[in-house]
């Protein structure tokens, strides 16, 4: 065959290339990416060929090319070599990717290096399976003799392409880039930040700034939230680099970029809808702040302009804080915001017993400091990870891991393993967020929390502020962090502490504290364990606004969304189960929206919803 091949490509004047890939010898800047199975269909075609080839290679032509041309390279051949390639891959992947997910929950749960250690061993082992240079030269032939038309998979070999292209780095690199990680992640999830010598949690920090007046002991509890960037920041630019040099090895400008592009987005119209909503909700944004700034600044004495950055209630300012007249963590002081959220699940068709009898719910030494959702084997070991307090935060992040948590539990078994996960991860953060707003909705709270109708009137006079507010905020905050990241990859050796407090002041409104700028934007986490993801987040919310109008309008016909609550409305479950949770990622993300809601993912429901 390869003979054949070199006299074909001697008469056509090309020059054979690696991977497929010919160049006319005569124009060599012309290239040609030609896999096999293409090329012999244009040796078929050319029967001047035949002048050049000696009798025994028409022989050899005879039996071997047609064959393969007529077998090798058609649909059926084709799908067939996809099938067996993919039986072969999850032998090798499914048991390794187990291994992996519980080492790394045992290492989030307990802090143990050896934890770690153990988990950083089998991430290695995993990525050198897609680092497989021959493994990824058949994806790529197949990918682009485009004909493999069974649809479940062409998705499947879509999804191991670009996994495989992320990973196509020498061996040392990816050894370091999995070093690097662990290093951080570790570092990171068992550091504590101190005030006054004595070491806090993150759950301390939060007490504090959600209710300490004291503005002194605000901004230490402040500092002690970012003193961990300060820890982790010159290794986690070091990780940015090395995954500039792995993006660069694969034909992009930056890791950033190939994220975006791998996972199925386009720059291009990140920018727009990021552009879009930043001019939308300049003005609204900028009133609220101003009516949060006098409230807050009367409340701690100061003048307005005086306001710093840990006089508000989150380190970030990513959250609403509580203040409007009403405090709704009085309403979650005394209940079990652990049963409250199974209760809720259970009332919708979607029961979460069994995920929290597997989970991780309490705050405790050396465990990881926030929440998460954990899925370790896509056959139904699903978990949450949280540090629960009975407080309006911790219920909305209960429902809002959960909601992760459905996502992986009621994915159609009966559906491929590589297909057994999220059609995107915006579209799982879609439903964690739309499941996560209830926690401030004055009707679900009537509902789980048994309250007459008076308080519910209080509620009601503040709630739909805070949720406007905190969904207008959110915005803002995930333009800081889309911006910043998308600069970071860019120039790694910029004055990235500077930047972050430039895009903190021009999307947040938010004064830089006096003083030298120390690295606190590291101790967002998001930078190491989910690189480039952020803007998901606020795509997610998107999403969930969508799929909000639909349910309330097209599932349960209602006019408009007033008093809803979907406590106790098995059809809301049945919907999400059916139409988002159950396909996986059989369809393309944006595919499956439409499928769901009868239209493209688009920003207009989010705007009407929140933005007014």
């Amino acid at each position: 065959m390869k003979r054949i091949l070199l006299v074909f490509a001697k008469q056509m004047k090309l020059k054979i290339f690696r991977r497929g890939k010919f160049y006319r010898q005569d124009h060599p800047q012309t290239s040609l990416r030609v896999p096999p199975c293409i090329l012999l269909k244009w040796i078929s075609a050319v029967g001047g060929l035949l002048t050049v080839v000696t009798q025994s290679s028409l022989v050899l032509m005879a039996v071997f090319v047609i064959p393969f041309f007529s077998l090798g390279c058609g649909p059926a051949a084709k799908e067939k070599q996809m099938v067996q390639f993919i039986e072969s891959h999850i032998a090798k992947v499914e048991p390794l990717t187990t291994k992996a997910n519980l080492a790394y929950w045992d290492a989030s749960t307990t802090g143990r290096p050896e934890d770690y250690e153990r988990f950083n061993k089998l991430q290695l082992e995993i990525r050198r399976i897609y680092n497989n240079p021959q493994e990824f030269a058949f994806l790529k032939d197949i990918k682009e003799c485009g004909q493999v038309g069974d649809a479940r998979l062409a998705r499947q070999l879509d999804k191991l392409y670009y996994a495989y292209l992320r990973n196509q780095i020498e061996p040392e690199l990816l050894q370091k880039l999995v070093d690097s990680d662990g290093k951080i992640q570790e570092k990171y999830n068992t550091f504590r930040g101190t005030i006054d010598g004595q070491k806090v949690t993150m759950s301390d920090i939060y007490a504090i700034l959600t209710t300490e007046k004291d503005c002194r002991k605000r901004e230490l509890a402040w500092r002690a939230s970012k003193q961990v960037g300060d820890a982790i920041a010159d290794d986690l630019i070091q990780l940015v680099k090395l995954r500039n040099e792995a993006a660069r090895k694969v034909g992009f400008d930056n890791y950033y970029t190939l994220s975006i592009v791998t996972g199925e987005q386009n720059i291009k119209e990140l920018d727009d809808i990021f552009e879009e909503l930043c001019e939308l909700t300049n003005e609204p944004f900028a009133r609220l702040k101003k009516e949060l700034d006098g409230i807050l600044a009367e409340s701690y004495g100061i003048a307005t302009e005086d306001l710093m950055p840990w006089h508000y209630h989150d380190p970030f300012f990513q959250r609403t804080p509580l203040v409007y007249d009403l405090d709704l963590d009085i309403y979650y002081k005394d209940r079990d915001v652990e049963v409250l959220a199974e209760k809720y699940y259970a009332g919708i068709g979607l029961p979460v017993d069994d995920i929290l009898a597997r989970s991780d719910l309490y705050d405790r030494e050396g465990k990881y400091p926030h929440a998460f959702s954990f899925e370790g084997d896509r056959h139904g070991d699903v978990r949450i990870l949280c540090n629960l307090q009975n407080t309006e935060r911790w219920m909305e992040t209960i429902l809002h891991e959960l909601g992760h948590a459905i996502y992986s539990k009621y994915h159609d078994r009966k559906e491929p393993w590589l297909l057994r996960e999220p059609a995107h991860s915006f579209t799982t953060e879609a439903i964690a967020m739309f499941f996560g707003r209830l926690s401030r909705n004055a009707a679900w709270m009537q509902k789980m929390l048994g309250l007459p109708d008076e308080q519910r009137a209080e509620i009601e006079k503040v709630s739909e502020k805070y949720l406007r507010f905190q969904q207008v905020l959110f915005a803002r905050w995930a333009m800081v962090m889309y911006n910043f990241e998308k600069q970071l990859y860019a120039d790694p050796d910029q004055d990235l502490n500077t930047l972050w407090w430039d895009l903190v002041e021009k999307y947040q409104f938010v004064k830089r504290p006096p003083g030298p700028v120390d690295a606190g934007w590291a101790s967002k986490l998001h930078f190491t364990t989910a690189p480039c993801y952020y803007h998901n987040y606020m795509m997610g919310e998107l999403l969930a606004s969508q799929l909000h109008n639909h349910i309330v309008h097209k599932v349960l016909k209602l006019k408009s969304d007033e008093g809803v609550s979907y406590v106790g409305r098995r059809e809301v479950g049945n919907f999400i189960r059916e139409k988002v949770l159950a396909p996986g990622a059989v369809y393309h993300w944006n595919e499956m929206i439409k499928r769901a809601t009868g239209e493209p993912l688009t920003p207009k429901y989010f705007v009407e919803q929140f933005v007014k």
